[in-house]
């Protein structure tokens, strides 16, 4: 009795394990079968509008170094670094004392040459009655004509001379050339001030338009250049900030220089912009953006693809399963990848669940519409 009673027990555990393990398994095969739900659209072909970006710097219209045209002691600074100033503004004054006595000087020595011219005058005057009537020699009245015309060449001269202390005199007062902002200010009241300085009183930048400078390559500039003559040329020059926004007015193309340097083998190009809001200012850096009509072009979404080691990979729709193939990137924007070999238009590509699927995975596709 007791030894069916144990057989009996060995059977119904046998029985047991039996059946936990074929359950085991079952609840295995059906997690390894398990399809991924996954959207996925159909690629179509079309035309896009491509942009290429240049790295570029910022100047102003008018970029001017004030500079002393005369040698003096900083005696007044009138404007601040930063300052927007209109032109004709005064910016800074010399010690004038040196040249208003040059002024003074001159003046007087153009009275001096005035009174010279006057006497040889009354000179002249008085032996013209005198030769008619054969008093004196005319060779005395062609002396006095002579001396007269010395002193109206002494009176020429000292006009020049005093015209050119009074300039040096308005030299003091240092004046803005065009509207503007002003740079940084290094020199201070007192510093010695001379036009040989290397470095300038200021800077002044005037920012209504602002070109931004850039180098193209020969290649790139060929590209543009038959693309300006055709429809695929959009005619928009974006400029990408150092922020990441793009600026609300649109650019105008403009070369800056008619070779190529024969170094680099690149093109000296510069895009214009209107500044009404004073925002773009000299020294800037930014990005050039020129656009282009591209067609027959295919483009699929950046979160549809998967970048490994810096190559490029997307995941075909094959039957019920995806298939992981390499792909070739020719163009990039800021949302999408423009496609040049690896798939082609008709394919379905995965955009979602990219990080659950695995090459050969099963799926459970659904078909939706690109945004």
């Amino acid at each position: 009795m007791k030894y069916k009673t144990g057989y009996l027990a060995l059977s119904i555990s046998l029985a047991v394990i039996m059946y936990s393990c074929n359950s085991g398994n079952a609840q295995d095969n059906q997690i390894q079968t398990t399809a991924i739900p996954t959207d996925f659209i159909q690629l179509k072909s079309g035309n896009a509008d491509v942009s290429t970006g240049y790295p570029g710097s910022i100047e102003g219209q008018d970029n001017v170094e004030i500079k002393a045209q005369v040698t003096g002691y900083l005696d007044a600074v009138y404007v601040k670094e930063g300052q927007y100033v209109n032109k004709g503004q005064a910016l800074f004054k010399i010690n004038p004392s040196v040249y208003n006595e040059q002024v003074n000087n001159s003046e007087a020595a153009l009275k001096a040459a005035l009174a010279s011219q006057a006497t040889a005058k009354l000179e002249v005057d008085k032996l013209k009655p005198l030769v008619a009537g054969n008093v004196v020699s005319d060779m005395q009245l062609k002396t006095a004509e002579a001396n007269y015309q010395s002193a109206s060449a002494q009176v020429a001269q000292a006009r020049s001379a005093l015209g050119s202390s009074k300039i040096n005199a308005n030299f003091t007062y240092i004046k803005a050339p065009v509207s503007g902002y002003l740079g940084r200010i290094p020199n201070r009241i007192g510093n010695l001030i001379s036009p040989s300085d290397t470095s300038p009183l200021t800077t002044l930048s005037n920012i209504n338009l602002v070109n931004v400078y850039f180098t193209m390559s020969e290649a790139d500039f060929i590209t543009y250049s038959k693309m300006s003559a055709s429809e695929h040329h959009t005619g928009n020059i974006d400029l990408l900030l150092a922020d990441g926004s793009i600026y609300n007015y649109k650019g105008k193309l403009e070369n800056a220089s008619g070779n190529f340097d024969r170094t680099t083998g690149s093109i000296q190009m510069k895009a214009v912009f209107q500044n009404p809001d004073k925002l773009l200012r000299a020294g800037g850096s930014a990005r050039v953006l020129i656009h282009r009509n591209v067609d027959g072009v295919l483009k699929i979404p950046k979160t549809a693809v998967k970048d490994i080691q810096d190559k490029f990979f997307v995941y075909k729709l094959n039957g019920k399963k995806v298939q992981m193939i390499p792909i070739e990137v020719s163009q990039t924007t800021p949302q999408d990848y423009f496609v040049s070999s690896g798939i082609k238009s008709g394919d379905k590509i995965a955009v979602n669940r990219i990080d659950a699927l695995t090459d050969g995975a099963d799926v459970v596709p659904k078909v939706v519409y690109a945004k």
